[in-house]
């Protein structure tokens, strides 16, 4: 399935949402997220593990597929918040090698074709997959007329990011930006969200040329790392930031971890037209989706 790049009719915005929305615009976000990063690694003893309780009993975590099941066995809130899943937890779908299955826990935003450049975000917005990746006009040019997906990880998923596909790291490029909140109200009610937050591009080399998995940012989310380079940020220093990894030997599995986000945000993939892409007939914006479970499959390789 394809979705189209018209999103279905939404009613009027509410007025309390609109203020929300507006309120992001004053808070000072970058400090409110240092101030998080600082109290989610602190070791705090009896009180890293009530905020964790609290934490687990307000959004409804599922403990019982953590590896670690007891609140009290994590030293600091961002252990919790990156925890390990239990050994098949999350089993990948039988489907062929070039397909591609989700990459996290979470809930389907957007997805579809690129369109003249363009990404869907949510009704009246749209942004550039150039703006996306960080101004790179070339490196954007192999997804024209190629698809995307957007997914958005809530605070009570889980919190590491797994390959949809395979594939050899070929860059990734850290690009300073703001940092709104990623949740659904927001996406509505701030123009290009994800091209303006801070996000971690990853490019790979697959089956059909290059790929790209984007991780955005957001309000609190006090750093993203990769299993390759740990911690992208901080530092954050304000200035685009690039690593080559051409003649590296960076190749990661479908299904393997390629990285996590330290308190939670979004995901975009992007990919190019080869091969043709359609997504699961049973994928729609809002929908539930478990990384491991089948998300598209190239409809003009060979079988």
């Amino acid at each position: 399935m394809t979705a189209p790049d018209s999103a279905n009719p939404q009613a009027p915005v509410p007025l309390a949402e609109r203020a929300a929305v507006a309120a992001q615009y004053l808070l000072p976000k970058q400090a409110l997220t240092a101030l998080a990063g600082i109290a989610a690694n602190a070791r705090l003893g009896a009180a890293t593990t009530a905020a964790i309780r609290a934490f687990i009993a307000r959004y409804g975590v599922a403990m019982a597929e953590a590896a670690e099941p007891d609140p009290a066995a994590y030293a600091t809130f961002n252990d919790f918040f990156t925890r390990a899943l239990t050994p098949g937890a999350r089993p990948l779908a039988d489907v062929a090698p070039a397909d591609l299955v989700c990459p996290v826990d979470g809930a389907i935003s957007q997805f579809g074709s690129i369109r003249e450049g363009r990404i869907f975000q949510a009704k009246g917005h749209d942004y550039s997959a150039q703006a996306l990746l960080g101004g790179d006009a070339a490196l954007a040019a192999h997804f024209q007329a190629g698809h995307y997906a957007t997914l958005y990880l809530s605070p009570r998923d889980y919190h590491r990011i797994h390959m949809p596909c395979a594939g050899r790291l070929l860059r990734m490029i850290h690009v300073p930006g703001a940092l709104f909140s990623v949740n659904p109200a927001t996406a509505r009610g701030v123009p290009g969200l994800f091209a303006r937050n801070e996000r971690v591009v990853c490019v790979f080399d697959g089956e059909c040329g290059p790929w790209a998995l984007v991780l955005v940012g957001a309000t609190i989310v006090g750093s993203m790392a990769t299993v390759w380079h740990g911690v992208v940020n901080p530092p954050r220093s304000g200035r685009l930031r690039e690593w080559s990894y051409q003649g590296s030997a960076v190749e990661l599995a479908r299904g393997q971890e390629m990285g996590r986000f330290l308190l939670g945000s979004t995901v975009v993939l992007l990919f190019p037209p080869a091969g043709g892409l359609e997504f699961e007939a049973s994928w729609e914006p809002g929908r539930a989706v478990r990384m491991g479970e089948a998300m598209a499959t190239r409809s003009r390789l060979a079988r």
